[in-house]
């Protein structure tokens, strides 16, 4: 076993991790207890060092070690073996504490590797599975460590797969400009081709009318499923999940945003300013403590 020097730094690397990355997921590690703040900034350090490996500009090659080496330190973590990064020291407490499945953090291998080899998405269901991946898994991830009535499970799980989907199209929605110059387009191409888009419109960032169209549908898709994801859980027991609430409302004023540019994209990018995703944070937090009242008077 470790020794708590290296546990300790271990808990200290996650942290600063986390902070320093000026995340949207920053405002909701505030409002959790010691305990699980450290399990899910483990997570988020896992997640982001992941994405990390695919973002970088070395060859292929080089990604695909980075990503079996990150399959090895799972196997470490559900393991006998010992982990060689903090990060995945910190995991193995995690998992040994709240129960985090395994298939959840190889989903997040899974989805980020897919941005080594895959540019386009053809459909709606392959972009869906990439969305899955990347941020519904983590959402399933989380909610172990949220805690929830064991009752609701297969509702929570429902909440945070259509939510992790929502995050992600959000993201994607912010980030065509981005994303097109580095050569990737998300948005599934059967569907630019039905609302007359072409590749060129997005690399070039040409925003006509059939472009506003086509980013409308996503957006009222992204809606949906953050309905869904609210339509599937009680007040009472989205309570429970105030940091996944504090994610969604952020990102959901985000998509509002993006709307009232009229799907401006290919501007200055579209954000939420620190003191609104703190006063969304602080509104969630509130309404969660007076809903946890409520079920104990």
């Amino acid at each position: 076993m470790p020794d708590v020097s290296f546990i300790e730094n271990a808990a200290a690397y996650c942290k600063k991790l986390t902070t320093r990355s000026k995340s949207n997921f920053y405002y909701a590690f505030l409002f959790l207890p010691r305990e699980r703040r450290e399990a899910l900034e483990a997570v988020y350090a896992y997640c982001r060092l992941v994405d990390d490996v695919v973002d970088e500009e070395v060859p292929a090659a080089k990604k695909l070690e980075g990503i079996a080496h990150w399959r090895q330190e799972l196997e470490a973590v559900y393991g006998d073996a010992t982990p060689t990064h903090p990060v995945s020291q910190r995991l193995r407490a995690a998992v040994e504490r709240f129960g985090i499945r395994r298939e959840d953090m190889e989903a997040v291998i899974d989805g980020c590797a897919m941005d080594i080899d895959k540019t386009r998405y053809e459909t709606w269901d392959e972009l869906r599975l990439y969305c899955y991946r990347v941020a519904s898994a983590v959402g399933l991830m989380c909610i172990e460590i949220f805690g929830y009535t064991p009752s609701q499970q297969e509702a929570v799980r429902r909440y945070a797969v259509d939510l992790g989907i929502a995050l992600q199209l959000t993201n994607i929605l912010r980030d065509v400009a981005e994303d097109a110059k580095r050569g990737r387009i998300y948005l599934p191409a059967d569907e630019l081709e039905s609302y007359g888009v072409s590749d060129a419109d997005l690399t070039s960032g040409r925003r006509s009318p059939q472009f506003v169209r086509m980013m409308q549908y996503q957006a009222g898709r992204a809606r949906s499923h953050y309905l869904r994801a609210r339509a599937s859980l009680s007040s009472y027991e989205r309570s429970k999940l105030v940091i996944a609430e504090i994610m969604g409302d952020i990102y959901y004023a985000l998509l509002e945003r993006i709307e009232a540019r009229d799907f401006d994209v290919f501007g200055p990018k579209t954000t939420v300013s620190r003191r609104d995703k703190m006063r969304i944070a602080l509104g969630n937090f509130a309404r969660a403590q007076i809903h946890q009242l409520i079920a104990r008077a």
